[in-house]
């Protein structure tokens, strides 16, 4: 490399792919997020662990880490969520369950 771009460079990083620990802290925050913007409408959302690691594999890709993660949240939960709470599936107040089972995201209320 030129002496003019080494120069500009002020540190070395190194990179580690996200393990699965990593990628579940990403996945949490993320629903940690969702769940606020859902209690200031006046509901509780509970996620299970099944539907965090369901989530957390299909939003990590190796290429592009945990890049997909919001939009796989957003497409799954968020969307789906505000589908059933714009038809009237939800009790004004419910505590909205997101579990899955066999690939798929089921929501229930209580």
């Amino acid at each position: 490399f030129l002496p003019e771009f080494l120069n500009r460079i002020d540190e070395v990083i190194v990179f580690h792919p996200l393990g699965r620990e990593e990628i579940r802290q990403i996945v949490d925050l993320q629903l940690h997020n969702l769940s606020r913007l859902v209690e200031a409408n006046g509901y509780t959302l509970e996620v299970t662990t099944a539907a965090k690691d369901l989530l957390a594999e299909e939003g990590y890709d190796p290429v592009y880490g945990a890049r997909p993660l919001k939009r796989t949240i957003q497409q799954n939960i968020q969307n789906e969520l505000a589908n059933k709470l714009l038809s009237g599936d939800f009790e004004e107040g419910a505590t909205i369950h997101v579990d899955a089972h066999e690939g798929l995201f089921l929501f229930s209320g209580r």
